[in-house]
């Protein structure tokens, strides 16, 4: 086992759950491709993403969620389905910090036949949010604790020769200007059952970011994965390797979501029978 890179104590009581997904788990919650992810460790109330906006408004009181008690936002990158929901969010949770890698504010598009091509970055109202929350805002340029007991990674570490984005992403509306999505990052946090790794999309790449987590965490296992993927253009081969990983790693509890594919999705949900779960919008994880 690796000495642990940041100071990660068990977090006696957790749990997750979907705010907004591309499914739903109850026939009063909207779906949408977007994610948003409720987590309450020991008290404190962290949002993992916003999704587009839409549902995250129209689920969270069905849910019974109280915006004015988050304490913390978490971007885990600056694409619309993922920040949209971010001015809703901010107008009702005053006291709220937010975590954001640097790179997440900027121009990004998605390539498609022909011009014009998608707009898929912050949306102007989500960055106007964020500028307004000013000094309350933190850049997380390394892994950076977001409450006591739950961390965001900072840029995930490219290491993998078979994982890519996931997509024709560009910096430039013209699609010229490729974008490796360098603001990608994931939130994670120790129970004790073990590591719980949450990501928005994981456009590094999963096993990049299993990797690097248990680098920091000091840990060679991981007990729970919940979030977006991005698997839905992955050869069998990368299916496969990012099997192995979650094999290696031990996981127990693996609830891909969102971007996840449903290729990628069946694949894993015939490989692990046993730990493969749904995620839909009004799922609960008890991790403790």
């Amino acid at each position: 086992m690796a000495r642990a890179a940041v100071n990660l104590p068990t977090i006696a009581h957790v749990a997750v759950l979907v705010v907004v997904d591309n499914t739903t788990d109850r026939p009063d919650l909207l779906g949408e491709h977007g994610l948003a992810l409720w987590i309450e460790a020991d008290g404190h109330r962290v949002l993992l993403d916003t999704g587009q906006g839409e549902a995250l408004e129209h689920n969270a009181p069905r849910l019974g969620l109280a915006l004015a008690q988050i304490d913390a936002v978490v971007l885990s990158h600056g694409h619309y389905d993922h920040t949209g929901g971010l001015p809703f969010v901010l107008d009702r949770a005053a006291k709220a910090r937010v975590f954001a890698h640097p790179a997440a504010v900027g121009g990004r598009f998605s390539r498609r036949d022909a011009p014009p091509h998608k707009a898929i970055g912050l949306p102007e109202e989500a960055g106007i949010s964020l500028e307004e929350r000013g000094p309350k805002v933190t850049w997380t340029e390394g892994p950076t604790k977001v409450v006591p007991g739950v961390w965001v990674t900072r840029a995930i570490p490219r290491r993998t020769a078979f994982e890519d984005v996931g997509g024709d992403f560009y910096t430039d509306e013209a699609c010229a200007q490729p974008d490796a999505v360098p603001d990608d990052q994931a939130v994670f946090l120790r129970t004790e059952r073990g590591l719980v790794v949450l990501c928005g999309c994981a456009h590094a790449g999963l096993v990049n970011t299993l990797d690097f987590v248990t680098d920091l965490a000091g840990e060679d296992s991981v007990y729970a994965v919940i979030g977006g993927l991005h698997l839905g253009r992955a050869s069998p081969e990368r299916l496969e390797r990012t099997a192995e990983a979650v094999e290696r790693y031990g996981v127990q509890v693996l609830a891909p979501a969102h971007c996840t594919g449903e290729t990628a999705a069946r694949f894993f949900a015939k490989r692990f029978v046993d730990t493969c779960v749904g995620c839909g919008a009004g799922t609960w994880f008890a991790l403790t």
